[in-house]
């Protein structure tokens, strides 16, 4: 693809990086057979061909208009189009410079902007997301029914292993996990700890930043990747293996901070370092002996949802159904497993119409088969579909939990 950047941008790290994306583009248009905005909508700007004709007027300093934003802002940024694409586009990347910069040169109205402020400083904010979320679950019986079904029921955590290893991996507690799915990391340590590995916790360590960097808040992204470094680093320095991540929107976050922080001359090294520790779960799983794991008690024919993230973002298509399957549980028959759920972030609060009909399309893709519960590999996912799921929905670590 042929690019004219206008100056205020072809002159920029970020400007270049776009240019470059924009140019490995040959407009073949097989993403749009995968994307699901585009299956659900039928319009070519809201297929990722068309949306990075949207992002290249853009920055090529063509008019650009709300209604141009509004096809840019329906993006699940879920990647799909990325596993599809031929010519490698990292349309993710592309997407999330383009709309950074088009904050800037497009404020929203005010009602968005406070909108999206607000998700951004309760979300990522560990302790005042627990408090709202458990004053929900509190009211959560007189509720209206739409507002009510966002409330996830109240979960217990199983106790910590007590023993410790010579073996030591990192693990993130995340914003929302602690106080919506705090039983997911507990699972996880339990089962680590029957193959004699320990996994620990940084206090200090907060968010991932991926909340803040969707919204466009880049910069306030970019301290919550420092501060994670900050806290991790001592036990990397130590010797940790891996830094296990059990949400794979966080995994798909902290793989990329050795790439957001490379012309940060204090944190360029170490983010790389943290890079390339970051592992999910289930693909740490499959190296290690899982006969150990074998289930004692069958929680009955369950259907896997593979999140985005996992999938797209990661690379880990298939990972966790080999670690299911080694354990010996039987795994249902879905359909269009690359299809978003329609979380995505705050997507489901910002989109919610779009959101619900894929929620829809996905819940009727999981339970053709019909299955006895439903498992996940992020905590997003996780809270999404059991809005409206008829089946348990829960972390599939916790199945090898037993």
């Amino acid at each position: 693809m042929q690019t004219n950047l206008v100056q205020q941008f072809a002159n920029t790290a970020e400007g270049q990086e776009a240019e470059s994306i924009l140019r490995a583009c040959v407009h073949c248009g097989f993403c749009t057979a995968t994307c699901p905005t585009y299956q659900e909508l039928n319009d070519e700007r809201d297929g990722p061909r068309g949306r990075i004709y949207l992002m290249k007027m853009f920055l090529e300093g063509e008019e650009v208009t709300e209604k141009s934003r509004e096809h840019l802002d329906r993006c699940l940024t879920c990647r799909s189009c990325e596993t599809t694409c031929p010519s490698g586009v990292k349309y993710g990347r592309l997407v999330d410079i383009s709309r950074g910069l088009m904050e800037k040169e497009m404020p929203r109205a005010p009602k968005e902007r406070w909108i999206r402020w607000g998700l951004g400083r309760v979300i990522p904010n560990r302790k005042l997301f627990g408090f709202l979320l458990r004053m929900g679950q509190f009211f959560k019986p007189i509720l209206p029914g739409a507002l009510g079904a966002k409330v996830p029921p109240k979960k217990r955590a199983s106790p910590w292993p007590a023993s410790s290893h010579s073996r030591i991996v990192l693990a993130l507690a995340g914003c929302a996990q602690p106080s919506a799915t705090p039983n997911t990391n507990a699972a996880a340590a339990r089962v680590l700890d029957k193959l004699g590995i320990t996994m620990v916790e940084a206090p200090e360590a907060g968010c991932c930043g991926a909340v803040n960097h969707h919204l466009s808040e880049h910069e306030i992204a970019l301290n919550a990747m420092r501060r994670n470094i900050d806290a991790w680093w001592p036990a990397i320095d130590a010797g940790a293996e891996a830094i296990v991540m059990t949400a794979s929107g966080c995994g798909a976050m902290v793989q990329d901070y050795g790439h957001l922080l490379k012309d940060d001359p204090v944190y360029a090294q170490k983010a790389q370092r943290v890079s390339e520790l970051c592992t999910d779960l289930g693909a740490f799983l499959l190296k290690q002996d899982l006969e150990k794991l074998k289930v004692h008690q069958s929680p009955g024919k369950v259907a896997f949802h593979c999140p985005c993230t996992l999938q797209h973002a990661m690379g880990q298509s298939g990972v966790v159904d080999q670690v299911l399957a080694k354990a010996g549980i039987e795994l249902a028959q879905t359909k269009d497993k690359h299809l978003c759920c329609g979380s995505a972030g705050t997507y489901s609060i910002l989109q919610p119409e779009l959101s619900q009909r894929l929620l829809k399309n996905k819940l009727e893709a999981l339970t053709i088969d019909k299955p006895d519960r439903i498992v996940t590999a992020n905590i997003g996912c996780q809270m999404h579909l059991e809005t409206k799921s008829q089946v348990p929905v829960q972390h599939w670590i916790e199945l090898l939990d037993n």
